[in-house]
């Protein structure tokens, strides 16, 4: 009986074993194909710290051996997804910092965007300070050493503007036998200038229109020669999607050598201001969403003029209307408008503009401070709107001000004289309005763009030049020159030629090219060729919302 009982015993424990080896197998195969695990989680308690040469690489893309956040790309949505909710989230100046204290590792988030990765895994603390100042670094990276009472900071700043910081503790004891307390990835914050001329920083700021239906001479030399920041499209350019994406193309083609890529708009707000061409079905105008007031509706229609946009190769939009249509006199806005009143206008203004970014194309919210209530076509003439500052809060500056508070990116500044305000400058030109409402009073720091500066409410008083000029000393960024490419070597010469004398500052002009190219750099733009349009499907999304206003 014994014996039978040790033979039983004997194959249990055989069984017994190899079910523990193959779940052994099959928990270090799962381990190998899941997200990052940490030293702990791997098993691997002999692991050795990673090579100096590879940290560096990964830090160079904004990211850290073993770890798949990077800075800049993943979103915090993402990391929580693949490594659960962090033990504890702390407040930043600028957001917030999620702690991974099993893993040893912090991530910090501003925007909902990855903005570090901070670790303390052994792997990396068991790096001494004397290995690290004996690492030979390419000779394009940057170092930097701080010393402080709490400790030592090595830096490395990469071309791609990624930051490694190393920590190290105090310098109590040999500071050359110090080990790494943290390691970080991060990025410089701001836009470095210091590579670009006045000629190329001012070009940034021209916004113009070009002739003709595809590549010439005049446009290729308006883009190699004054490096303009983007190109706006008309009825007059635009005559098919494959030549529309073809033009485009061309235009990518020819600013190549430029650092900084080609931001492409067209005015398509649908209903009576549709730039796409008659094969690509329009949407109703934006007083058909409104008076629909529908949300969701309004959100489908603002991704749709992203599809339309994407699909033929722009990646901006001069929408939407936020002017609330006050005046039934109004020769400029009517049904351009979402409505008469602030609550509907900004509803659905807002949320075409978050349709917008949704398909990754930059809306513009227009007309600041609001073109409602006029009774001039400003294209022809200066309208005057005789309102207090007061006036404006409660209605017309209402939905700009709740757009900017939901991320509005780029607010396009009409011409409208407000004598209350302002007795000597239109609106477009005016420090009170631009620095003093906008940035200062509604803590917008995004784009500001002119209205069309070639519009009879400038030229009837003032040369192009002479606008943009003022235009830029109240704060604006982007100069909008729509209908005469010769006037882009004025404006650009007018601006270099105040740098020189003094009447402008370099470093006013810096601020508008540091908000630009962060614009280009938040929307990822695209240099790749568009591929040839499909349009059908967008048709049928059109035809669906058409169906839902009528």
């Amino acid at each position: 009986m014994w014996k039978r009982v040790s033979i039983i015993t004997i194959f249990f424990l055989l069984a017994l074993g190899g079910v523990l080896f193959f779940t052994g197998v099959f928990d270090e195969e799962e381990t190998s194909e899941g997200v990052d695990p940490s030293p702990e989680e791997s098993g691997n308690e002999e692991e050795t710290a990673p090579d100096l040469d590879d940290i560096f690489e990964k830090a160079a893309q904004g990211g850290m051996p073993g770890l798949s956040p990077v800075v800049g790309e993943t979103t915090a949505q993402e990391v929580q997804e693949a490594w659960g909710e962090p033990e504890e989230v702390n407040g930043t100046e600028d957001g917030r910092m999620l702690n991974y204290a099993s893993r040893n590792v912090e991530i910090g988030v501003i925007d909902e965007v990855v903005s570090e990765v901070r670790s303390t895994q052994e792997e990396l603390t068991s790096i001494h300070l004397e290995a690290l100042q004996s690492y030979q670094t390419a000779e394009e990276v940057t170092v930097e050493k701080t010393e402080t009472e709490s400790g030592l900071t090595i830096t490395y700043a990469f071309a791609g503007d990624y930051i490694l910081e190393w920590g190290f503790g105090d310098a109590s004891g040999n500071p050359d036998s110090r080990n790494v307390e943290y390691a970080s990835v991060s990025k410089e914050d701001g836009i470095d200038l210091s590579g670009m001329s006045l000629d190329e920083k001012i070009g940034q700021m021209i916004f113009g229109g070009v002739a003709g239906t595809g590549m010439n001479e005049e446009t290729s030399t308006i883009i190699r020669e004054y490096h303009p920041g983007g190109i706006i499209l008309f009825g007059n350019n635009i005559e098919s999607p494959e030549q529309t994406v073809t033009f485009l193309n061309e235009m990518k083609t020819t600013n190549a050598d430029n650092p900084y890529p080609l931001l492409f708009g067209v005015d398509e707000e649908g209903g009576r201001v549709s730039r796409v061409p008659t094969q690509m079905k329009s949407l109703p105008p934006s007083g058909a969403i409104g008076d629909v007031n529908d949300p969701d509706l309004a959100f489908t229609a603002g991704t749709i003029l992203g599809e339309q946009m994407e699909t033929l190769g722009f990646n901006l939009d001069f929408a939407p209307v936020l002017d609330v249509n006050s005046n039934p006199d109004n020769p400029v806005i009517g049904d351009r408008s979402f409505g008469d009143t602030v609550d509907v206008v900004s509803g659905m203004g807002i949320q075409v503009m978050k349709g917008l970014q949704e398909e990754g194309v930059i809306p513009v919210v227009k007309h600041f401070p609001g073109h409602g209530d006029t009774s001039e076509d400003s294209h022809v003439t200066l309208p005057t709107v005789d309102k207090s500052y007061e006036e404006l809060k409660e209605l017309e500056l209402v939905p700009f001000r709740n757009a900017i508070e939901q991320g509005a990116d780029v607010t396009m500044i009409a011409h409208i004289f407000l004598p209350q305000i302002d007795a000597t400058y239109p609106s477009s030109m005016s420090e009170e309005v631009i620095t003093g409402i906008l940035r200062e009073d509604y803590d917008f720091d995004g784009v500001v763009i002119t209205d069309d500066l070639t519009m009879g409410a400038i030229t009837n008083q003032y040369t192009v030049a002479e606008a943009a000029l003022q235009t830029v000393k109240a704060g604006g960024d982007l100069l909008l020159m729509a209908h005469d490419p010769d006037l882009i070597p004025e404006v650009v010469d007018g601006l270099k030629t105040a740098v020189e004398n003094g009447e402008l500052t370099e470093e006013r002009i810096d601020e508008s090219v540091e908000r630009i190219i962060e614009l280009k750099q938040n929307y990822n733009l695209s240099r790749e060729s568009t591929s040839s349009p499909e349009v059908e499907s967008i048709n049928r999304k059109v035809e669906e919302v058409r169906e839902k206003v009528r």
